[in-house]
């Protein structure tokens, strides 16, 4: 598999840098090379977010910004498309959370100015994790809706991380991994 790069953008209290991890440490675990980093605003709660991963077959040098990512995670609904959409490669894969519709989606991506890429998937991941998690926490959601949109790592992968970066917390890792299946099973990837 060719070098793929993921930006994650979300709100503080989210879960966006733990979910970056996440698919890092999946990737690392199947062998690849992998780098997971954050970059920060104003650090409190519901501040914007964004979060990078580089995965690939080869040692990975570069620490700067992702910039073109292949593929872009949304997991605040409420965050600006211009910010969101800069950058995404036309061939690229949006992963948003939304109750949206593609048409609705499209309508607003291009009233910000843009194209929409050549395959988004969409998912409901707060009304999933509030199913799930009874709290509007996001990433374990979004991580499945990746999964099934770009297969970056395998979903067997991502659960066994998830066990790992919640094992102190056991009460959390059943729901978390619902969330993760649920979404994973629920997200209407569409590609033209």
């Amino acid at each position: 598999m060719p070098r793929v790069e993921l930006r994650f953008h979300g709100r503080g209290g989210q879960g966006a840098v733990t979910a970056a991890k996440i698919v890092a440490a999946a990737a690392i675990m199947e062998g690849r090379y992998a780098l997971a980093f954050p970059e920060y605003g104003a650090e409190r709660r519901g501040a914007p977010v964004v979060a990078y991963t580089r995965i690939d077959e080869e040692p990975i040098l570069e620490r700067e910004p992702i910039l073109e990512p292949d593929v872009v995670v949304v997991l605040d609904p409420s965050l600006d498309p211009k910010v969101y959409m800069s950058g995404l490669k036309s061939d690229g894969i949006l992963v948003i959370n939304t109750k949206k519709t593609l048409d609705q989606l499209s309508e607003y991506i291009g009233r910000a100015g843009f194209r929409p890429p050549r395959c988004i998937a969409l998912v409901n991941a707060t009304d999933i994790a509030l199913k799930h998690l009874r709290a509007p926490i996001v990433n374990t959601a979004m991580l499945g809706s990746l999964i099934k949109a770009a297969r970056v790592v395998s979903l067997d992968s991502v659960i066994e991380k998830v066990r790992e970066t919640f094992g102190e917390r056991p009460h959390v890792i059943e729901p978390n991994i619902r969330a993760i299946e649920e979404a994973y099973n629920s997200t209407q990837v569409i590609c033209s």
